[in-house]
């Protein structure tokens, strides 16, 4: 079994860079939080994962079961058209 030391070490040296990799990007966005690239990134980078997680799961739901393809995609709709009718459109 480790000695005490060790494991003391190891967990000192575990929460250090655990605790500097999650303030890493908070340093780096206060300097680049006036970024013109930015904030177009923050607003077409959501937009852009979330259109190809969707088009991966129509994908493969349609690959798999096409008899529930119809289903998938009214529930794509609903979804676009509820965040468009209720604020989460950019305009």
């Amino acid at each position: 079994m480790p000695e005490t030391s060790y494991i003391i070490a190891v967990l000192a040296t575990v929460f250090i860079i655990t605790f500097a990799l999650r303030a890493l990007p908070f340093a780096a966005l206060k300097m680049l939080r006036e970024s013109k690239i930015v904030k177009v990134l923050s607003w077409w980078m959501p937009i852009g994962i979330l259109g190809i997680l969707t088009a991966s799961t129509l994908r493969s739901t349609m690959a798999a079961d096409s008899a529930h393809a119809g289903l998938a995609l009214v529930a794509v709709i609903t979804t676009a058209v509820t965040h468009l009718l209720f604020g989460r459109a950019p305009w």
